[in-house]
């Protein structure tokens, strides 16, 4: 029988992440910033989607129309439910790359993502990935991917190697995915705790082998236990990707176009002697030791004159996506610790407070009393960015033409929510994506749909389907027991929700 994975892990089900650097609408505050023209995004594509929630947030909450193809079936099934309760313009398969590929009912793309797959399969699907983006990807299109990078995996890579070995020869493939990983990290304490020379050479191992084994099993069993898994330099890939004509644009992490949140003086002043793009972001991993990129790359790029960028710029719309007072003051990158300046920020916060889309222009001017400049405003606005603090948004008259979509969307996912924490998330027509909700909120905003307006109401509301489920709140490790006390926390976090996340809710359309 015909092994349809591939290697790839599909005996344990994906994690229910959303990823901003998917949105289009995020690429394009990234590419406008550095200073480089960006398409209007008519039709987009995810390869290997996963279970499906970026996409149906971006084909809920946008006008633009998305294809996609992911070899799991019980992905492509669950994500075409979520994006079918939207009704959202999505054809979303379970072809393997080379199927989805030779379909010829597809149209030219102006925007194809592939997230967290890169590295994890084959060269034979890579290079029918690269053949696919040369041929349907528009001339000024974007790509956005993502992929373990050299130097910052070179250390890690044995261990890396190491729990393969022991899983294939110790433990086997019909344990499941979740044993294997158990298993694996048992055996490398014991090899760790024999001192190896390895270990000695690499100081740093045992520290991030304790960060490795806090993290969701799902997770860690499709980055470390696929068959295929290959961190990449830089230069590889922009060979690769050079052969469908792109060209690298610009790092899909705002925080990234920020040199002092990244480089000492002296290593920004080794990169500014560098002319050629490719060569310095080559460097520049080097300088970061970087272990995982992000990045966009478009099909002809095209150079604004700084004239042009500021105009874009100017026009770019942005909104403060959570409380004033939960901004930190501080912001941290490889070269440490970036003090969010009171008298830059302070303004700035102030004026999004009202928590309403605003354009850089609009912010400018609200702020030149103070001495900032359009530039200073959209160096904070990718710092705020960065951090989540502030997301772009679209244009009112096509947010609006979404919330239908996105409604429709949201009320699934809380539906959902009675059973599962999985989707964290729910769509903004505002945003053209995702915002950051977190279960409890979900079960809240489900209440206080259905009419319960007290925090009282919709702690009881949420008891009622967590008892039913034999299910109970926890406060620092420890399970509360009996109703009041669990109708008590439920009160308090729901007296929370409605002061301070359902007004912001609101304002970015997510709740009626």
């Amino acid at each position: 029988m015909a092994d349809w994975t591939a290697g790839y892990t599909a005996d344990i089900a994906y994690t229910y992440g959303y990823y901003h650097e998917l949105n289009p609408l995020r690429a394009k505050l990234a590419l406008t910033y550095a200073g480089l023209a960006c398409p209007e995004f008519q039709n987009a594509c995810e390869l290997g989607f996963g279970q499906g929630v970026s996409v149906a947030m971006h084909a809920a909450a946008a006008p633009t129309s998305w294809a996609g193809t992911d070899f799991n079936p019980a992905h492509a099934s669950f994500a075409r439910q979520l994006a079918g309760s939207a009704g959202a313009p999505v054809q979303l398969s379970d072809e393997a790359f080379g199927e989805f590929a030779r379909r010829d009912d597809l149209p030219q793309f102006d925007f194809i993502g592939l997230h967290g797959i890169w590295s994890w399969i084959s060269q034979e699907n890579r290079t029918i990935i690269v053949d696919f983006i040369r041929r349907r990807l528009k001339v000024g299109g974007v790509l956005y991917i993502s992929y373990n990078t050299l130097p910052g995996w070179a250390s890690f890579a044995p261990m890396r190697h190491l729990m393969n070995r022991y899983a294939d020869a110790m433990v086997g493939g019909s344990q499941g995915a979740v044993n294997r990983v158990e298993q694996s990290l048992a055996f490398t304490d014991k090899v760790l705790a024999a001192e190896p020379k390895y270990a000695a050479t690499n100081p740093g191992i045992a520290d991030r082998m304790q960060k490795l084994k806090a993290q969701n099993r799902q997770y860690l069993a499709h980055e470390y236990f696929n068959r295929n898994w290959d961190p990449m330099y830089f230069a590889d890939i922009a060979q690769q990707l050079n052969e469908a004509k792109l060209q690298f644009a610009c790092s899909a992490h705002l925080g990234d176009h920020l040199p002092a949140l990244n480089l000492t003086p002296a290593q920004q002043e080794v990169l500014a002697e560098l002319p050629d793009r490719e060569l310095r972001e080559s460097v520049r991993d080097f300088m970061v030791n970087q272990q995982f990129r992000r990045d966009y790359w478009v099909k002809g790029l095209r150079q604004y004159s700084p004239y042009e960028r500021l105009e874009a710029l100017s026009r770019v719309r942005v909104m403060m996506v959570g409380p004033r007072e939960n901004v930190p003051a501080k912001a941290s990158g490889p070269a440490g610790t970036a003090e969010l300046r009171p008298a830059v920020y302070g303004p700035i916060l102030d004026a999004l407070a009202d928590h309403k889309p605003h354009t850089l222009g609009e912010l400018a001017e609200r702020v030149a009393d103070k001495g900032l400049s359009l530039a200073a405003v959209a160096e904070a606005t990718m710092m705020l960015g960065a951090i989540n603090a502030v997301l772009p948004v679209q244009e009112d008259s096509v947010a609006q033409k979404a919330r239908t979509r996105t409604r429709a969307l949201n009320n699934e996912i809380c539906r959902l929510a009675r059973t599962s924490g999985n989707i964290t998330s729910l769509a903004s027509p505002l945003t053209g994506g995702a915002v950051s909700v977190p279960q409890f909120s979900q079960l809240f905003l489900l209440a206080h749909q259905n009419g319960r307006t007290t925090a009282r109401e919709m702690a009881q509301a949420a008891w009622t389907l967590l008892n039913a489920q034999g299910q109970r709140l926890a406060m620092e490790g420890v399970a509360l027991e009996g109703a009041e006390a669990n109708i008590a926390e439920l009160e308090r976090r729901a007296t929370t929700f409605l002061q301070q996340e359902l007004p912001l809710l609101k304002a970015m359309h997510v709740a009626a």
